[in-house]
């Protein structure tokens, strides 16, 4: 079959790589009829996460129809339409059993490198190194699910693949963050970063009651689909962010703040894009944590920072003290999918969201390694980009 496969950074290929068969009686094997690229996975493409290997199979956002099951399988059949959310879950540990998703101690399969890492190991995710289990990814035209008789969320009829493919990833990630936050109707709810996830932090936040959602970021057409979802824009090349917040909120700060950017922060004109830079580069630090330092200045006493952003190891001059004494709730974490999975699909259905509206490229498999630089230096207004087999 053909895969997207990492072979060092910034390259990507498509590979001929062998079809995955069954392994275990609770796998599937699902014929892959749409992925995508995610903001994590430019992560790897850049250098960021340790623990990739020549070969790999990329991505994590993906669905398409069962092929074949696992004798234990009993949930799943052949012909059956899934999504497969990115977090590997058994659903029968401790953590499972409370809703902790991504954070299932059965899953990783290489718990051990994880606790070390980690301190306590993660799920397994697709597709995102060796630290969470190595298991390919979905850019492929199949895939192996894992545990495949929960890992799974089932299409009703009537929805199209763009309609659903996010529930996999961005839309349960933009809602976690929001939900996090606690909104009430009173609240301005700031979020940082106007790419896929906080193009859907901003729904999420609308849906939620927030009383005022103000997007901060610098590319034009993110910007312009923030303010059609219903936020207020700062464009931080040409304006203060914390000038700017100060007069939209009275002077008090927003009440709750989301980091939708995570490791690879850019800032323009500022001395601790400089400084995160150097350190990155002499290996003294390896995520710019520019825009959670930010949120710890801005955000109102007794404030919640929520921050799905990915961040993969070491930061510098967080000013703990300020979050400390301010009283701030800070929440993080990889995405609960199917926590929360149930309810979207029923927003999707009911039509209060339609996810599609992030995708603006689709292309076939083939093209996807060239799609990962457009993606990135956001070429050619790229906002989401949605691959083909």
């Amino acid at each position: 079959m053909k895969a997207l496969c990492w072979h060092g950074k910034h390259d990507i290929r498509c590979d001929t790589v062998p079809d995955p068969a069954i392994e275990h009686p609770r796998d599937a094997i699902v014929k892959i009829s749409a992925c995508a690229i995610c903001g994590s996975d430019l992560h790897l493409f850049d250098g960021f996460i340790p623990g990739m290997k020549h070969g790999d199979i990329m991505g994590h956002e993906f669905m398409g129809e069962v092929m074949e099951v696992g004798k234990d399988n009993h949930a799943l059949k052949p012909g059956d339409r899934v999504v497969v959310p990115f977090t590997i879950f058994c659903g029968e540990c401790d953590q499972c059993r409370r809703g902790n998703f991504s954070v299932c101690e059965r899953t990783n399969r290489n718990k051990e490198t994880a606790d070390k890492v980690f301190g306590h190991t993660t799920a397994g995710l697709f597709g995102y190194s060796h630290l969470t289990g190595g298991y390919p990814g979905g850019q492929a035209e199949y895939v192996r699910v894992p545990f495949a008789d929960k890992t799974h969320i089932k299409v009703p009829e009537g929805l199209t693949d763009e309609q659903v493919l996010f529930l996999g990833d961005i839309l349960p990630t933009g809602w976690q963050a929001a939900v996090q936050c606690e909104i009430e109707p009173t609240d301005t709810v700031a979020i940082w970063g106007a790419g896929p996830v906080g193009q859907m932090a901003i729904r999420s936040a609308v849906l939620l009651g927030a009383r005022q959602v103000i997007c901060i970021d610098h590319v034009p057409e993110r910007l312009a689909m923030a303010r059609e979802g219903g936020a207020v824009i700062i464009d931080f090349e040409n304006e203060s962010v914390v000038e700017r917040l100060g007069e939209l909120t009275g002077g008090k700060g927003p009440e709750k703040c989301i980091d939708a950017v995570g490791l690879e922060a850019h800032v323009m004109r500022s001395f601790d894009s400089f400084y995160d830079r150097a350190k990155q580069a002499v290996m003294a630090e390896s995520d710019r944590p520019h825009v959670l330092r930010e949120m710890m200045y801005v955000c109102r006493p007794a404030g919640i920072l929520s921050v799905p952003g990915v961040y993969g190891g070491l930061v510098d001059k967080i000013p703990f003290g300020m979050a400390m004494n301010k009283g701030l709730t800070i929440r993080t974490g990889q995405t609960h999918v199917n926590r929360w999975t149930d309810d979207l699909l029923r927003r999707i259905q009911d039509g209060q969201i339609d996810p599609s509206f992030v995708i603006t490229h689709t292309v076939p498999l083939e093209k996807g390694p060239g799609m990962y630089k457009t993606f990135r230096d956001k070429e050619d207004g790229c906002i989401k980009v949605v691959l083909k087999p």
